[in-house]
């Protein structure tokens, strides 16, 4: 069994961060590992409060599982300060592990920022030089690379700059826009179109941590890039559609809903 470790914040709710990234994890085969650099007291309607992990107990959480356990893939979620990003940079920095996908995480669903805004520069000079693949939605890649996006134009121009940030990959998601969901991805040299019609619905707490750990565990089961996000795309357009109505704000996407469909849950 491929073996997947998460870098990221907690959600105590469930629908977004470390939760989702391990039900994605599972839902796809692979076996899941987490490392917790924030705790975030949050629900489907508001981010109550965050508790940063001390960057050296966020080395050491990477430390215990590198030198036991083969890693397969990466995925890295939320970084809310310099620090824990300089302490998991390090630590990237000594292990070398291979395909590394970075989800650049600054705002919660409702809004409330995840990311200290002063951190920007530290994300572009310490993270986004390891990532394999990086993927922000427009706002995010809007901060990145101080540009707005309006267009499908605009989001290959802002991956371009990003790409020379020093990633190997860039997917700029297209879900903020109006209009089907159209994602671009670069790989330096071309660029892939992934569309998907707009699901009407509110329950989307968590959509992005999901369409990334899923990219990572296809990475992980040996796809190429290209072929990793189109099938997480088709996974998380089916998690969207089958999305649960829990709680009185953005609920969250549905992790196991073909696994469930086959039989599994009977």
């Amino acid at each position: 069994m491929k073996k997947v470790v998460t870098i990221a914040g907690s959600d105590c709710s469930g629908g977004a961060g470390i939760q989702a990234d391990l039900k994605t994890f599972s839902a796809h085969g692979v076996f899941g590992m987490s490392v917790i650099v924030s705790v975030v007291a949050e629900n489907t309607s508001r981010v109550i409060d965050i508790q940063d992990i001390t960057p050296d107990i966020i080395e050491k959480q990477i430390d215990a599982i590198f030198e036991d356990i083969e890693v397969d893939a990466v995925k890295i979620g939320m970084l809310s300060k310099e620090a824990c990003m300089k302490a998991v940079a390090k630590k990237l920095e000594e292990y070398k592990p291979k395909n590394i996908v970075i989800d650049p995480v600054m705002y919660a669903k409702n809004g409330c920022p995840l990311m200290d805004p002063n951190s920007i520069d530290s994300l572009i000079k310490f993270i986004i030089p390891h990532a394999d693949l990086l993927t922000p939605n427009i706002p995010e890649a809007e901060k990145i690379t101080n540009m707005k996006i309006n267009n499908e134009e605009d989001m290959k121009v802002a991956s371009k700059i990003i790409y020379d940030m020093g990633c190997k990959n860039v997917l700029i998601k297209g879900g903020h826009a109006i209009g089907d969901a159209i994602d671009v991805l670069y790989d330096g040299e071309e660029y892939y179109y992934y569309k998907s019609r707009r699901i009407n619905t509110k329950n989307t707490h968590g959509t992005g941590c999901t369409f990334s750990s899923a990219i990572t565990a296809n990475l992980a089961l040996g796809m190429t890039m290209p072929n990793s996000v189109n099938k997480a795309k088709k996974y998380i357009t089916t998690a969207i559609e089958h999305s649960l109505n829990i709680g009185k704000g953005h609920g969250p996407t549905h992790h196991f809903y073909d696994l469930y469909k086959h039989g599994l849950k009977n």
